[in-house]
C-alpha cells in the first residue's frame, strides 16, 4: 500500500492563522487548527509580524500533522507591509491593508505618475491599500525606522523566509504592492518612494519550490515549502477556478474577482490588474468593510445577524475604516432617508445591501477587464465568513440577479495553499488539484429577479455621499 501523503496549506489572515491538513490523493481534510491575532484599533490598522508565525506554529500542531508533512504553503493577507531589520527582526509592526493613514502617498503617486500609466505598467491604480503608498507613509512619518529597514517583505513571504530562509515571493501576491508589473519591480516607482530594490525578495515562477523546512521550526524538517501567494490568489487556486467564474468573497473585506483571460488595466482604479499564482490575471475589486461593519450595525441595534426585514426607504453606506471602493478613505459610516416607520430590521437589512452593493457594481467591470462578457449566466460563488449566512445569501440574490452556489469547502484560501503544496508533489497545476478535490461543489440557489429600486436608491446616495465625502470627481 502506498504511503499517505498530506500536506499542510496555511491562511494568515487579518485576524487568525488557519491550516488545513489536506491528503493528497483525495483532497480529504485530516486535521484543521486555528490561532488568533491581535490588531490595533487605534489610528491605524497594525499588527506583530511576530505573532503570525507563533501563530502558524499553533495552527500546524493542531492539525495533528506537523511532524510528518510531506509539503507546506502560505498563503497571506495581500498588501501588509513588513519592516525587517538587519538581524530579521521586525523594525514596528506591519501596516496592514485596511491601514489608510498612507491616503495622502496613494494621491501623491498617482499625480506623479499618472493614473493611467500606473494601470499600465503596474496593473492597478494604487490606493491607501498598498504597499507602496505604506512605504511612502513610513519614508514620511517614521523616517528614523525607515532608515533601519534592511528588508521589505509581503506578510506571506515573510513567514514563507521564516520557514526556509529563502527571500523568495510570488508574481500573485507582488502583483498587490504597486511596484511590480509583468517586467518585473518598477524601478521608476520603487524611487519614487525611495526604496532600494535590493530590499525585496526575489520573484519565483509559478509552480516552484520556494525552500525546504528548516530545522528548528513548527514543521518537519526538510519538507518542501511552495512559494505561497497571497490570500485571494491562493483562494482562486482553492475553488480551481476557469477564466469567467465570478467570485464573491465576505470576510473583513469584501472582494469580487474572476481569473481573467487577458491582463487587466484599470485606470478608473476601480479594478485592480493583479496576476494570479499561475500564469494568468486575477482583475479584483475590494471592499473594506464588509461583514465586520454590517455585525457592528447588528450590535449597535441588538440584532441577531439575520434578523432583517425587507422594505422602507432607509440606505446604509457603511464605510466604518474609510473606504477603498469608491475611494474614499477618510470617510465614515452615512445613514440616509430614516423615517418614523423605520424599523431595526430595515436599518439591518440597509447595511447588508450598503456592504454588497459596491462589490456587485464593481462585478461587470471585473469580468470586463479578464477579457470576459458580463452578461454571462455562470453562478457567483459566495465564500468567505458570511458566505453561509442566511442574509448575505437572500441580499446577493436579490442584488445581483444571479445565480449563486456556496461551495461546501469552507476555507478555499488555506485549501489554494495546500493544493499549492501538492502540486509541489504530483507535477500538476495547483488549481488542476483543486478540481480534482471538487472543492467548488455545492448547492446552488436559483436567481431571483434583481431588485433594481434598491441599487437605484443606494446609487443615489452614494453619488451625494462621494461629494461630501470628498470623492475624485470621476468616483462621484
Amino acid at each position: 500500500m502506498a504511503e499517505q501523503r498530506v500536506v499542510i496549506g496555511f491562511d494568515s489572515s487579518t485576524q487568525s492563522t488557519k491550516a488545513l491538513a489536506v491528503d493528497v490523493d483525495t483532497g480529504a481534510v485530516l486535521g484543521q487548527g486555528r490561532a488568533p491575532h491581535r490588531v490595533s484599533t487605534g489610528t491605524g490598522r497594525e499588527s506583530d509580524p511576530g505573532q503570525w508565525w507563533r501563530a502558524l506554529g499553533e495552527a500546524a500542531g493542531a492539525t495533528g500533522w506537523a511532524d510528518r508533512v510531506a509539503a507546506v504553503s502560505v498563503a497571506g493577507q495581500q498588501h501588509g507591509l513588513v519592516t525587517l531589520d538587519a538581524s530579521g527582526a521586525p523594525v514596528r509592526p506591519s501596516l496592514l491593508w485596511n491601514d489608510v493613514r498612507s491616503a495622502p502617498q496613494a494621491a501623491a503617486l498617482r499625480t506623479a505618475v499618472g493614473a493611467a500609466e500606473l494601470a499600465r505598467r503596474t496593473g492597478s491604480v494604487p490606493t491607501a491599500a498598498f504597499t507602496a503608498a505604506k512605504w511612502a507613509w513610513l519614508r514620511a512619518e517614521e523616517p528614523a525606522a525607515a532608515d533601519r529597514v534592511a528588508a521589505v517583505r509581503l506578510p506571506h513571504d515573510f513567514l514563507t523566509e521564516r520557514l526556509t530562509g529563502e527571500a523568495v515571493t510570488d508574481r500573485g501576491d507582488a502583483s498587490g504592492t504597486g511596484w511590480w508589473g509583468p517586467d518585473g519591480y518598477d524601478l521608476d516607482v520603487l524611487g519614487r518612494i525611495g526604496l532600494d530594490p535590493a530590499l525585496l525578495p526575489q520573484v519565483l515562477p509559478p509552480g516552484t519550490r520556494a525552500g525546504v523546512v528548516r530545522p528548528g521550526t513548527p514543521l518537519r524538517a526538510g519538507a518542501p515549502v511552495a512559494t505561497g501567494t497571497g490570500d485571494n490568489m491562493a483562494a482562486a487556486l482553492g475553488l480551481g477556478l476557469l477564466p469567467g467564474q465570478p467570485v464573491l468573497s465576505l470576510g473583513t473585506s469584501g472582494t469580487v474577482y474572476a481569473v481573467g483571460r487577458t491582463r487587466p488595466a484599470d485606470p478608473g482604479g476601480t479594478v485592480a490588474g493583479f496576476a494570479d499564482a499561475l500564469g494568468g490575471w486575477l482583475p479584483l475589486a475590494c471592499t473594506l468593510n464588509c461583514t465586520l461593519a454590517v455585525d457592528r450595525f447588528a450590535a449597535l441595534l441588538c440584532r441577531g445577524r439575520d434578523e432583517v426585514e425587507a422594505g422602507g426607504t432607509v440606505v446604509v453606506l457603511p464605510y466604518l475604516d474609510g473606504e477603498r471602493t469608491p475611494d474614499l478613505p477618510g470617510a465614515s459610516g452615512l445613514v440616509h432617508g430614516l423615517r418614523h416607520d423605520t424599523t431595526p430590521g430595515q436599518l439591518l437589512q440597509a447595511a447588508y445591501d450598503g456592504a454588497a452593493h459596491a462589490l456587485l457594481a464593481a462585478l461587470d467591470g471585473v469580468l470586463r477587464a479578464g477579457g470576459e462578457d458580463p452578461a454571462g449566466d455562470e453562478p457567483l460563488l459566495l465564500i468567505g465568513g458570511g458566505a453561509r449566512g442566511q442574509a448575505w445569501q437572500r441580499t446577493v440574490l436579490r442584488l445581483s440577479g444571479r445565480p449563486v452556489q456556496v461551495p461546501d469547502a469552507q476555507e478555499p484560501v488555506a485549501l489554494g495553499a495546500a493544493a499549492q503544496a501538492a502540486a509541489l508533489l504530483t507535477g500538476e497545476r495547483a488549481d488542476a488539484v483543486a478540481r480534482r478535490w471538487r472543492t467548488a461543489s455545492g448547492p446552488v440557489l436559483d436567481p431571483v429577479e434583481k431588485d433594481a429600486e434598491a441599487l437605484e436608491l443606494i446609487g443615489d446616495t452614494l453619488r451625494r455621499a462621494g461629494a461630501l465625502q470628498g470623492a475624485p470627481a470621476e468616483d462621484r
